[in-house]
């Protein structure tokens, strides 16, 4: 039996969460078109009867230009040493940019074994140049590293990634017992629902300005009743977030619940409150409030 921990690394928008929900057959991770919309850590864990794999899902990497950007940072750097294997997750249907070139001399430099993975490769329609934006990523590395295509949103080829991921990963037993999928808490699911239909539903500074915390969470048999506070940095932001009569706020609400009533399978209240905290994602304390804080 095998089994190991596999991180997954890129820049923004190649596809990380879209991959990882695609292998588990079920959303453990929020997705959405807009950078920064993974923000930890999160892991997925798959197992078969071949063994268990831990994937670890990491924000995408970019410049940080505040505390928060370091955060994000630091938790792609903090998931590859502990690694038995790394997914450099790219975006096939274009050639290496500057941002792969970045990853690829400054994370990626390790004797930890890596798979480049080419996702959307489906998006274009000339072989010859899937065959050129490929050669530019081969061509980061001095080794040569295997390659898998896939396609993140339709499931191409996901069955031969996790052949080949299963390859490289080291003997051993089970990690987490075998129904197990993610470490999450019915509490952080919640604060990344309601922070992607924000992302969905805004646009401009607002989804990179904007956290979310729970204040309550109260389970029972028939119904669960959670009082969560989104966080911006300035009035205006609040003022769009609400939006005329409370409308925004009342469809960020609704979008939320309907969907933690599938993930809970059960009646939700959902109640939402909205705060300003002046430049959040420069200060230590309000990231540390809200649980951007590098685990020791």
């Amino acid at each position: 039996m095998k089994s190991g921990f596999v991180t997954i690394i890129g820049r923004p928008n190649v596809g990380k969460s879209t991959l990882l929900n695609q292998v588990l057959g079920q959303k453990i991770v929020i997705t959405t078109d807009k950078a920064q919309t993974t923000r930890k850590r999160i892991k997925g864990i798959y197992t078969t009867q071949e063994g268990q794999i831990v994937f670890v899902d990491t924000p995408g990497v970019h410049k940080p230009l505040n505390k928060l950007g370091e955060f994000l940072l630091d938790e792609a750097k903090i998931a590859i040493p502990d690694a038995d294997l790394v997914l450099f997750l790219v975006d096939g249907s274009e050639p290496a940019g500057k941002g792969d070139k970045w990853i690829a001399q400054n994370l990626l430099e390790t004797e930890i074994p890596i798979i480049i993975v080419m996702n959307k490769v489906d998006k274009v329609k000339k072989p010859e140049k899937v065959e050129e934006n490929l050669l530019s990523y081969k061509t980061l590395f001095t080794k040569n590293l295997p390659v898998v295509r896939v396609s993140a949103k339709t499931g191409r080829n996901i069955d031969t990634l996790l052949n080949n991921i299963y390859k490289k990963l080291p003997e051993g037993d089970l990690l987490y017992p075998e129904d197990v999928v993610t470490e999450e808490t019915m509490r952080s699911v919640t604060e990344e629902v309601i922070r992607e239909k924000i992302l969905l539903n805004t646009s401009d500074e607002i989804p990179h300005s904007v956290a979310v915390k729970v204040d309550t969470y109260q389970e029972a048999d028939d119904i669960d009743r959670i009082y969560a506070i989104i966080y911006c940095e300035t009035k205006s932001q609040k003022g769009i977030l609400i939006g005329k009569g409370g409308s925004m706020l009342k469809r960020i609400g609704m979008e939320a619940r309907q969907e933690l009533e599938k993930i809970a399978d059960k009646k939700v209240f959902l109640g939402l409150e909205v705060k300003v905290e002046k430049d959040w994602r420069k200060k230590e304390n309000s990231l540390k409030n809200f649980g951007y804080e590098q685990e020791k």
